[in-house]
């Protein structure tokens, strides 16, 4: 059945997707969670309700309409666990300026980096937020793509941060896609603010977290902990408001220098710690033991041209969940592929492609607090699936700038 009459046929009934490949990623110690070969899927309203092998397919769903994959794999649909997708503006002039030599640190400390996006989206409309977003999202919904986390943190005051965060929230009205949003006014110190970073702090906690959080905009609370942005002191009292309003947080953590951070995301149970080119051993068995993931972000490692590599070995000795996402931002990482984050992360990092693999669903899934409804392939969870035209798993990370994707499945229905 080919995808037209699939999508013309189909809605969130009982269904089965028949004859595939199915890479389950669940929790347990089998390859790519366990691989059921010449397997079922049966969906009923939106929800996985069984899975197995075709020759094992209970009489009650016999008489289904059956969707034919003839070998195709099945995996959980991608999720994209940090993105900066909503901003205004560009900065490939930034791009060049790095080319010619100048750092990350020396850019932002020039009024560029993140303050030039600053500017920018402060001069935009929440529709024009949304606008220039959608070709963004677009790309990573055409590879599979059905949750995506967005943060805040390009206005750096009340007005615009609102305007940001809304425009996240309109993008899940307008695609088929899941938003998770993330508050990250502890992202940098704005110019209004010039020197006096702990008066800003005292702003975004006592000001406003609360007013956002108050109008059901905030999913999480991010921040940005290193020299170039807050101390683990400044951060801690963001996070103490996060903690009384009854949000969890994630950080911006360890990227340019080993500053603490993740020990305290551990402090708090953070959902997530970000970055980690630095983090030490230390860090690491903090955020074992809070259970905290540890997403790693090539892209923003290739486009700084960064040397230190985060410390995979330990974390996999710690068992520390690893995700990793395409940090899709107009500065570090202005990457819209998640397959090629996926490359990128056992190209640089060394992450197998099964690693790799769990990073993008049940471990994504883990970083936004979603694993017991989504990333994984199992009875119960939202029927959210990508069916490929690929052999085995492994190809999904080895191939570069090549799209495999047929099609997708987001809540139990197909997604053009």
């Amino acid at each position: 059945m080919d995808f037209e009459v699939v999508m013309s046929k189909f809605s969130k009934n009982s269904w089965v997707l028949q004859g595939a490949q199915i890479a389950t990623m669940r929790d347990c110690n089998q390859r790519y969670g366990g691989i059921v070969e010449q397997g079922d899927i049966v969906i009923t309203d939106g929800l996985i309700s069984w899975i197995g092998t075709s020759d094992q397919l209970p009489s009650e769903y016999q008489n289904h309409q059956h969707v034919q994959l003839n070998g195709a794999l099945v995996t959980p649909a991608l999720i994209d666990c940090h993105t900066h997708i909503v901003y205004g503006g560009n900065r490939a002039a930034e791009f060049e300026m790095r080319l010619e030599g100048a750092s990350y640190e020396d850019v932002a400390r020039a009024g560029g980096g993140i303050l030039s996006t600053v500017t920018a989206t402060r001069k935009a409309s929440v529709e024009e937020l949304v606008e220039q977003a959608l070709p963004r999202l677009d790309a990573l919904i055409a590879e599979g793509v059905t949750t995506i986390e967005i943060k805040s943190g390009y206005g750096l005051d009340l007005a615009t941060e609102r305007n940001m965060l809304l425009a996240a929230r309109q993008l899940e009205t307008v695609r088929p896609i899941r938003v998770l949003t993330s508050f990250l006014g502890a992202h940098a110190t704005p110019p209004e603010f010039a020197d006096r970073a702990d008066d800003y702090i005292q702003n975004v906690a006592a000001q406003m977290l609360p007013a956002l959080a108050e109008e059901g905009l905030v999913d999480a609370v991010d921040g940005f902990c290193e020299g170039i942005a807050f101390s683990p002191d400044q951060i801690r009292i963001v996070f103490d408001v996060a903690q009384k309003l009854g949000i969890k947080v994630k950080l911006h953590a360890e990227q340019l220098s080993n500053f603490g951070g993740s020990k305290l995301a551990a402090s708090y149970n953070a959902f997530s710690v970000d970055h980690l080119e630095h983090l030490d051993a230390a860090g690491v068995k903090a955020i074992s033991k809070s259970g905290t993931v540890a997403v790693l972000l090539p892209g923003a490692f290739y486009t700084l041209r960064e040397t230190q590599l985060p410390p995979v070995d330990i974390l996999r000795n710690h068992n520390v969940p690893i995700a990793i996402a395409t940090d899709s931002n107009p500065g570090s990482s202005p990457l819209n592929s998640l397959l090629l984050t996926m490359n990128m992360a056992s190209t640089l990092f060394r992450l197998t492609p099964e690693e790799t693999l769990r990073g993008v669903t049940i471990n994504a899934a883990r970083a936004l607090g979603i694993e017991r409804q989504t990333g994984s392939i199992e009875v119960g969870k939202q029927a959210d699936l990508a069916v490929w035209d690929v052999q085995h798993p492994a190809e999904l990370s080895y191939r570069i700038g090549f799209n495999s994707l047929k099609y997708s499945i987001f809540e139990g229905m197909f997604r053009d």
